[in-house]
Parts: C-alpha cells; sequence; structure tokens
C-alpha cells in the first residue's frame, strides 16, 4: 500500500524540459495493419521508458534524484556560510566533506538504479525510420517508403507512430556463379544443391550471409585451408528486371605478395601430411630440444622430459588423421574431445606448410599439448544448523588424480564427515556431539567406452565417449533410521551431435539398510499422532500397558506400544474399532513397513537429452530430457535360477532383502523465448511414471517423485504436497506418478535485479501399487482435477557466475481443500511458502 501510494504520488515528467514530450508508446503500421511482432520494434532506437505491472518504476526513482546536484550544494554551502562552520568545529571539515560527497553518491546511486526520461527526438525517430525502410530492403522490398507522425498530448507525453509502405517484392531469378579457381568450382557444383539461394524466392539479406558463411565454411572443411569470406562478392542487377534480381556470384582467387608484387594463386586441396604432438608443452621450454620422440602409425609424438602416455589414448579419440584432407570440423573436434579429457589445458593447433613439399599442398599440424597438475586435492568445511542437527560440523576432501594408467583417465577419491548436536537424537548421550554422518566415494572415468566387446562402429570416437565408475558407501547415527548405504554404477555416455547426448547406465546398483527401525514413529511425528489418537479413542479397550506411565495424556510407548497395539489391531483382538479406523492403522503399518524396510535395487537406465542452447548467453532455446530405468529384472531371473529364499508375501529375497523391480520412465521439457527488452517467458512439462511389478507391489522410497520445494510448485515445500487431495498427511509424501507445470515470466528490474511472475501446477499420485487410499490415487483423468495451482512472484539478484533467487509462492488452487471450496482460500502472506535458491529453477 505505501508502495502504492509513493508510485501515486509520483509525476513522471517531472524532468521532461517544458518544452519537450515523454515517449509513451511506439506502435509500427504496415501497409495500414499495425504490428505486434516486438521483433521488428527492437529496430526502433528510441523506446518508452520501462514499465513494471503498468508504471514506469524505474523512470520514478530516476526523478527522485537531483539532476543538479552540485549547484544545489553549492548553493546551500554559500547560504548557510555559519552552519558549514558550526558543523565543521563541531566535527571537522574532513567528516563534512566526507557527508557532502555522501549525498553525491546517493543521488548518483538514485540516478544509475532509475531510468532516464525517453523524451522524444526527432533527429533519432528518423533514424529509427531509416532503419525499418532497411529492414524491409533487405528483405527483398527495395521500394518501401516509411514516414512517421509524433502524436502530441497536453500531458507533454507524445506516441511515434511508423507508416510502412511496402511495394512489390523482388525475387531472385538468374543466379550465375563465377569462381577463378578451379577446385573451388567443383567443390561448388558438387554441392550447389545446398544453397540458401533459390531461384523464384524473394530477395533476403540474411540469406546472403547464410550462403556466404556456407561457402565458407564448405570450402574449408574441403581442404581449402588459405581460403577466406572476403574472396566471395554478390553482385545484383535490378535494372528494367520487372521485379527480378539477377545475381552473379564471384569467388576470387587468393592474393599473394611476391616480390612487391601480387599475384593470385588459384586454391588448392591441402592434406595433413604429419602430426606432431607434444605432450608436455609450455612456453619456458617452447626453445629446448626435444629429449625423446616416437611415431605410431603416422602420428610423431615429441616430449621434452618423457612420454606419460599411451598413444593410443589420445589418438583413437581424435578425428585428425594423417594423409586427410584438411577440414575446420576435424580442427574444432581435436581440440574440443583434447580439453573434455580433462587432463590438458588450452589445447592448441598450428598449421604449416610442409617444407619438403615443393607443391606446397601438404600441411604440418603441430598439436600443443600442456598437461594440467597430475594431483588436485579439495578441502571444504562449513558449520551449521537444521532441523536434524541444532549445531553441525562438516568437512570434505577430495583427491583427483589424472591419467592414473597413461590413458587420460581420472581418478577422484572423496570422504565427507559431519558431527553434530541433537536434543532430539533418539540416542541420546551425554556428549555435545551426538550425531554422525560419514561417507566416501570413488569415481573412474574412462575417456572411452570400457567393454569387452569393440563398440567403436556402434559408438565411433568423434562420438566423444567415456565410461565412468562409481562406488560410494555412507553411514549415519542417531540420524532418521541410521541408515547404512552402498551404491555402485556403470554409466557410459556420448555425444553424437552438439545437440545430443545419451547416457546408458549398465549397472545402477544402491543398497540401504535401516539400522534403527525401532525409531520410526520418534522421526515420523504425523504417523505417531495419528495411530496414538486411534488408539486414544479407544483407550478402555487397548492394553494400558500399551501407554507410557509417566505421561500427563495417555500416549503410546515407541516402540513397543505402537508395535503391540497395530498387531492387536491386525490380529482383531481389540474390538471397537470400525473399518475406516482399522484401515488407518493398516495404512500406517504399511507405511511404516515400507520406510524400514532394507532396499536393493539394481536396475539399468538410459537416457536422451536434446539441448540446443548454444552459450550461456543465448536466451531462447528448448531441452528435452527423457529417461527409461528397468529395475530387479536380473535378479529375478537369478533368483529364479538359483531358487532364492522367499519371505510370508512370497517375494524373492537376495542377500536376505527383497529386492526392488519396476519399470520407470520420465520426460522433461523446457522451453525459453526471448521476448526482448532482456524480458524472458520459459516453460517447463516434467511427467514421470513409475510402475512396480514382479517382486514388489510399490516402489521404494529413494526412487518415488515429491512435489513442492523451490524448483517445482513453489507454493507447497519439499515434499508437502499431495498425493492426490490427500492433504499430505505424512511428513515426507511421495508417490510413483507425477505431472508437474511451470510458467515464468523474467524480466530486469533494477540494476542487477531482476523480477519474475510464476505459475506452476503438479501433483504426484499412487498409480497401479498396493495403496488403496482412492484421494491418493489417479483413477482416471478426472484425478487431474487435483492439480495444485500456485502463482507467485520472485526476486533474483545477479552476479554474473551464479543468481541468488527468493520466490513467494501462494496457493491458488488447494486440492487438499474440499470441492467447490479451492481457489484462493489460502491466497495469503500466512500461508504462503518462501524459497531461497540458486540460478534459476529451470
Amino acid at each position: 500500500m505505501l508502495l502504492a501510494v509513493l508510485l501515486a504520488g509520483c509525476n513522471a515528467i517531472k524532468r521532461v524540459p517544458e518544452d519537450d514530450f515523454l515517449l509513451e508508446d511506439n506502435e509500427i503500421i504496415v501497409d495500414g495493419e499495425k504490428i505486434t511482432d516486438q521483433r521488428l520494434y527492437n529496430f526502433l532506437y528510441q523506446q518508452p521508458n520501462t514499465k513494471l505491472a503498468g508504471s514506469p518504476f524505474r523512470l520514478y526513482i530516476y526523478n527522485w534524484a537531483r539532476p543538479d546536484i552540485d549547484s544545489i550544494l553549492n548553493a546551500q554551502r554559500a547560504k548557510n556560510d555559519g552552519r558549514r562552520n558550526f558543523w565543521t568545529r563541531l566535527l571537522s571539515r574532513k567528516q563534512v566533506e566526507a557527508f557532502r560527497k555522501f549525498k553525491k553518491d546517493l543521488n548518483s546511486g538514485i540516478k544509475n538504479t532509475g531510468e532516464a526520461p525517453t523524451i522524444v527526438n526527432e533527429i533519432i525517430t528518423k533514424k529509427s525510420a531509416n532503419r525499418l525502410a532497411r529492414f524491409y530492403i533487405n528483405n527483398g522490398y527495395f521500394n518501401t517508403e516509411v514516414d512517421y507522425t509524433i502524436k502530441k498530448d497536453s500531458n507533454q507525453r507524445a506516441t511515434v507512430s511508423y507508416n510502412v509502405k511496402r511495394y512489390k517484392p523482388y525475387l531472385l531469378d538468374s543466379i550465375v556463379t563465377m569462381i577463378a579457381s578451379p577446385v573451388a568450382d567443383s567443390i561448388y557444383q558438387a554441392h550447389k544443391n545446398e544453397s540458401f539461394l533459390r531461384k523464384g524466392e524473394p530477395y533476403q539479406k540474411n540469406k546472403f550471409e547464410a550462403e556466404r558463411l556456407r561457402i565458407e565454411k564448405l570450402f574449408r572443411n574441403n581442404g581449402l585451408y588459405h581460403f577466406e569470406s572476403d574472396r566471395i562478392r554478390a553482385i545484383g542487377d535490378t535494372v528494367k528486371t520487372g521485379n527480378k534480381t539477377n545475381l552473379e556470384i564471384i569467388i576470387d582467387n587468393r592474393k599473394e605478395t611476391a616480390h612487391d608484387s601480387v599475384i593470385d594463386i588459384p586454391f588448392k586441396v591441402h592434406k595433413v601430411s604429419e602430426i606432431n604432438i607434444l605432450t608436455d608443452y609450455n612456453f619456458a621450454n617452447k626453445d629446448k630440444p626435444f629429449a625423446d620422440s616416437i611415431s605410431v602409425d603416422g602420428f610423431n609424438f615429441y616430449v621434452y622430459d618423457k612420454l606419460n602416455y599411451r598413444t593410443n589414448a589420445i589418438t583413437d579419440i581424435i578425428p585428425l588423421k594423417p594423409g586427410a584432407v584438411y577440414s575446420d570440423i576435424e580442427k574444432t573436434q581435436t581440440l574440443t574431445r583434447l580439453s573434455r579429457l580433462n587432463t590438458f589445458k588450452y589445447p592448441s593447433i598450428v598449421y604449416q606448410e610442409d617444407p619438403a613439399d615443393s607443391t606446397r599442398t601438404n600441411l604440418i599440424a603441430n598439436i600443443r599439448l600442456t598437461p594440467l597438475d597430475k594431483y588436485k586435492f579439495r578441502a571444504d568445511f562449513d558449520a551449521s544448523t537444521s532441523n536434524i542437527q541444532d549445531f553441525g560440523l562438516a568437512g570434505f576432501g577430495s583427491l583427483l588424480i589424472r591419467n592414473i594408467f597413461k590413458g587420460a583417465e581420472t581418478l577422484e577419491i572423496s570422504a565427507r564427515g559431519n558431527i553434530g548436536a541433537s536434543d532430539d537424537a533418539a540416542n541420546t548421550n551425554d556428549s555435545f556431539f551426538n550425531i554422525s554422518e560419514i561417507g566416501m566415494n570413488a569415481s573412474l572415468v574412462f575417456p572411452r567406452i570400457f567393454f569387452p566387446v569393440n563398440t567403436t562402429k556402434l559408438i565411433p570416437a568423434e562420438w566423444q565417449p567415456n565410461t565412468r565408475f562409481n562406488l560410494g558407501v555412507s553411514v549415519q547415527q542417531n540420524i532418521g533410521l541410521d541408515k547404512q548405504s552402498f551404491a555402485g554404477k556403470l554409466s557410459y555416455n556420448w555425444t553424437p551431435s552438439a545437440t545430443n547426448t545419451f547416457t546408458f547406465d549398465l549397472i545402477d546398483a544402491q543398497y540401504v539398510r535401516n539400522l534403527n527401525a525401532p525409531n520410526y514413529f520418534n522421526i515420523y511425528r504425523n504417523s505417531f499422532d495419528d495411530l496414538n489418537t486411534l488408539a486414544t479413542a479407544n483407550i478402555d479397550n487397548v492394553n494400558p500397558d500399551y501407554f507410557d506411565p509417566e505421561s500427563n495424556t495417555p500416549r503410546l510407548t515407541i516402540p513397543d506400544g505402537t508395535n503391540n497395539f497395530i498387531n492387536d489391531v491386525e490380529n482383531g483382538t481389540i474390538p471397537g474399532f470400525n473399518t475406516t479406523q482399522i484401515s488407518e492403522i493398516n495404512a500406517i503399518r504399511e507405511r511404516q513397513n515400507r520406510l524400514t524396510e532394507d532396499n536393493l535395487i539394481f536396475a539399468l537406465n538410459f537416457t536422451y537429452t536434446y539441448n540446443n542452447r548454444e552459450n550461456l548467453y543465448d536466451e531462447e532455446y528448448s531441452r528435452l530430457r527423457t529417461r527409461i530405468e528397468l529395475a530387479g529384472n536380473a535378479l529375478s531371473l537369478a533368483a529364479n535360477l538359483v531358487g532364492a529364499p522367499k519371505n510370508e508375501d512370497n517375494n524373492s529375497r537376495i542377500l536376505g532383502v527383497v529386492f526392488s523391480q519396476y519399470a520407470k520412465t520420465e520426460i522433461d521439457y523446457t522451453k525459453h523465448w526471448d521476448l526482448g527488452h532482456n524480458n524472458i517467458l520459459a516453460i517447463r512439462a516434467f511427467g514421470g511414471m513409475a510402475i512396480p511389478y514382479g517382486n514388489s507391489n510399490n516402489i521404494p522410497f529413494i526412487r518415488s517423485f515429491f512435489a513442492g520445494g523451490s524448483n517445482d510448485n513453489r507454493a507447497w515445500q519439499a515434499y508437502d504436497l499431495g498425493p492426490g487431495s490427500s492433504g499430505a498427511v505424512n511428513e515426507f509424501n511421495e508417490a510413483n506418478m507425477k505431472l508437474s507445470f511451470n510458467v515464468e515470466h523474467r524480466f530486469d528490474l533494477l540494476g542487477p535485479f531482476e523480477g519474475a511472475f510464476f505459475v506452476d501446477a503438479g501433483n504426484i499420485w499412487n498409480i497401479f501399487d498396493n495403496v488403496d487410499d482412492p484421494n491418493s490415487t489417479f483413477s482416471s483423468f478426472s484425478s487431474l482435477q487435483d492439480l495444485a495451482v500456485g502463482t507467485g512472484f520472485g526476486l533474483r539478484l545477479d552476479f554474473d557466475f551464479f543468481l541468488a533467487r527468493f520466490d513467494i509462492g501462494f496457493k491458488t488452487y488447494d486440492p487438499a481443500l474440499e470441492i467447490g471450496n479451492r481457489w484462493f482460500k489460502q491466497y495469503n502472506f500466512a500461508n504462503a511458502v518462501y524459497n531461497i535458491g540458486i540460478n534459476y529453477p529451470f
């Protein structure tokens, strides 16, 4: 309300000179029709002041500053000389001048944060009109006329209208090439059908630029090492052609200076005759003699000290080969693959003409490799507090070893440890630090497919494959159920193109053991409270030994009282419970069994990712990730072959654990649109489903889906949404099906600050598993009415290398409420969720 009052009192034309006008809006009218395409408006040199919710907020901030602060301060000094002397005597001249400088800096800060008024300038308006005309001329409308009108009102505001009149566009007619070098001409003719210029299509300048770039890439990737785009000229004839363009494409020979004269040299197809690889190059030893050299399959290895790499570890991954025709693509791919080894820093290739070749056709490629340090150690330390521990100390350390087997492999061994103090730890003692967690992990990466069978025909080296082995273990004490976790993974990755990436996890194994299962009801308090309420509601029929005698109110003991009470209800020895209450108690036992049981997961995964984002500054791109996971099939086959023992539910056990068997799939799509003026519209859609079968009737908790959180539906905290319309009755709510949709509009706000408005929708459900609660299951398309909707806004601070994010989400549509009473019932700050995150949510 205060902000609204301040803005209402602002005067947008406060800093607009009396005879000038503030630019309120631009409009472009093409052939009598108003254009809404923002890309055309971006051609205009003058843009209206940035508006937020229809108000020029930054202009108001700018108007708060004083435009002539120096003259004002000087006038105050001259007028109040006695006052200045008083403050000088009381403080000091230095402090008075420092305060004066502070007021100047504050005023400058306000001006820089704000935005100066856009004052209509007719000279600039003419430049904008000419720029619009050039745009249409470059797109074949050679006779385009553009004029403008400035509509002024009595409030010193104006709208500029640009009126564009196009005439009949010019079309490409004859296209003739004149290429001086026969070799270049033959290459061009062989790829002529790939041209961007086609007879009968409109003349477009951007297609000429695309064709120039195509020809340059074509020649340089087919051996014309010396070719440059400035050899290409295009001449168009439009005189008396009846709106047709006759085009000549001229490609000259290269020029070379010899004996103070310039001569024409026809282009040649160059081949790489030799490849020299310097494996320990650096600037300090560049003039030293080599200590050793070796030649392998046409590659010459040179070293200043000794050769620390197997030669095929380098030669197998690079596409550049002796005797091959020169290609820019192969040069770039070679550098890219060498960089991705994480073994060398800034690899480079220098070409030179082979002095032994009198025809000046052969090239020598010198690949310079500077090794990174073989060992790299990292250590981190932090102190923290959380809902698990009142105070905690954590440490992390890792050792990276490069080229461990002389094949550019990378081994990383890491360890982490945490000790903490908690009053709520189940196993209390007198020590201050009563909870702990330790973990170790080892990762080994091979820059190739590590497999018994040769896979180069299926996955060639140019796809930059690698193999990753991972092993990890972690142990908790006095945290939750005191889990022990062991994990192992064998993963293959390859990238056929810049946009496509494949990952295949041949082995994805995980074993989770719960050492303190009796602590379940101490951890999952909602389940305990529900169970205790049911027990006390029928206390006359419940064994009094199940309750804590020292508690002022009836309270089941943990674990004996809770477990015995549930057993009695299941055995039917306690009268007085109706069918609904018995179902609730059975559901509590079912969840307890599920979350306290040990897990053995042996899966394989396949992931495909498409991402056409070209760099970090590309604001318009798409990303698609699909994943398929199959778990338990290999263990099921092994169990059948060896006759593995089974439990009372007829489920097979391996190593004493019922292994999980399921199929899981996910699809995640993200799209960003650049709307201009640093406005970005981003959307995301996610769908996932995991179906248990065979040896399982549910999905392990660690492989289930959850909803809510700073990167999901921001109006709910993580694990606090769903399943379905159940109302999130548990501490950690999860299910085996998920749908999620997000829309976010991002825009610049003030300086490094950015703003965002967002709409999040989604939920989780149970499907094809052992959960019978109709409120939690997805039964038909009518269950889509349980999609929760959250809306809100966010503030982001951009530090260039990362972005700090603060979002506020409001529950707009809550499926946990009664139908007909779900919209905007909790749409307030009291029920809002405040999210802090790093970087964008998607």
